[in-house]
């Protein structure tokens, strides 16, 4: 794909007004998946259903005004699972329930574990990425998986039982490896034509928890040195991007069915992640006093920081002057300039979706553009 197929406002991302990615899954794609999942529906016909489905979701994300629009995350039934289980060396693995902790909510049972060499040789999202591509017209399709550093997490310091395979004796190649296979998928989908790549990465929500910290630390993790690792892994893997392709991050510390797992303000991790990491640009979760103040931004270079002041796990609307007021004690630490607005998270990071109706989720998306105007303007 060439440059002048593309959307005219590339390099420009992230928006003043953005979003993370997810979307209520619509009562059509959730029907079509059970009746996938009972063996009643083939996958050609699924496919058909979620095209059909996701077509209406990008016209309405047009009519609202976003320059970046997704798929919703409608093919999925994880944010981040339904990526690492198509990479090489990965199997797909039943979990307990208590693997995560979220407040009164239990996810399926699903996880992953790596049985061989890392690698990234084919996919079904670049499939996906294509169809975006074909119903986008001008419009700047933005890509959501996983970050690297969420495969690490989940085998290796999560798993209390983790033996490592006879390749991964060395933690080091097993980091080498994992920054491999996501140098070759960012590179596919380059060539499929994103220019705009986010990493959803709860990693460093669980490194702010103190509760968090304390537990991996008894098992022998040096949280600060992990940091560090961590934050070299995520430049390792961007290090060749193109010029003309954004890649953000989006750190959250848990949504699911309007739930949580991991408290904790930005401070434990915010001199090594902002000071070091080279994303283009950080969406950062401050719907709640879980998230602390604004002061870790002072880290901030010249990155984007995409305030996620807006809740996505309520339907309420917040009080504007408020929003507004926050934005202007974040521009104390980060020039005004570098400063954006979104939802704090996706509105399904799950397929099963947060609290809140599809009407509800739109106002949202509206009141964060209201707001972005008001504060920088319309042309921006």
């Amino acid at each position: 794909m060439n440059k002048e197929s593309l959307p005219s406002f590339q390099g420009q991302a992230p928006f003043k007004y953005d979003i993370v990615g997810s979307f209520l899954r619509t009562k059509a794609v959730k029907d079509a998946r059970t009746e996938f999942e009972k063996g009643n529906l083939s996958a050609e016909s699924l496919r058909k259903i979620e095209d059909t489905e996701i077509a209406v979701l990008v016209e309405k994300q047009k009519q609202i005004g976003l320059k970046a629009i997704t798929d919703g995350e409608f093919r999925r039934g994880w944010w981040h699972l339904d990526f690492l289980w198509e990479l090489d060396g990965i199997n797909k693995k039943q979990a307990d329930h208590g693997s995560i902790a979220f407040h009164g909510k239990d996810t399926k049972a699903e996880t992953i574990e790596i049985h061989g060499k890392i690698d990234f040789t084919s996919h079904s999202f670049l499939e996906d990425f294509r169809y975006m591509r074909s119903i986008a017209g001008e419009r700047m399709v933005k890509v959501t998986i996983p970050s690297p550093t969420m495969l690490h997490l989940i085998t290796t310091v999560r798993a209390a039982d983790y033996q490592p395979i006879d390749a991964y004796k060395e933690n080091k190649v097993l980091l080498h490896d994992i920054a491999a296979a996501y140098k070759k998928a960012i590179a596919a989908f380059y060539a499929a034509g994103c220019r705009y790549l986010q990493l959803d990465d709860t990693s460093w929500g669980e490194f702010c928890s103190l509760e968090k910290r304390e537990e991996y630390q008894k098992r022998g993790f040096d949280m600060n040195q992990l940091a560090k690792d961590y934050v070299a892994l995520i430049n390792e893997t961007i290090a060749d991007r193109p010029s003309d392709m954004v890649i953000t991050m989006h750190i959250c510390r848990g949504n699911f069915r309007s739930t949580w797992f991991s408290s904790g303000g930005y401070e434990p991790v915010a001199e090594d992640l902002f000071g070091s990491c080279k994303v283009d640009g950080f969406f950062l979760e401050y719907d709640s006093e879980r998230a602390g103040d604004f002061r870790p931004l002072r880290y901030i270079k010249d990155q984007k920081v995409v305030l996620g002041l807006i809740t996505s796990k309520s339907g309420e609307l917040e009080n504007r002057e408020a929003i507004i007021k926050r934005i202007e004690e974040a521009a104390q630490y980060v020039n005004i300039d570098q400063l954006c607005l979104s939802p704090q998270c996706g509105f399904s990071s799950t397929e099963e979706g947060n609290l809140l109706t599809e009407e509800q989720q739109w106002d949202k998306i509206r009141f964060v553009r209201e707001i972005a105007e008001k504060v920088w303007g319309n042309g921006k």
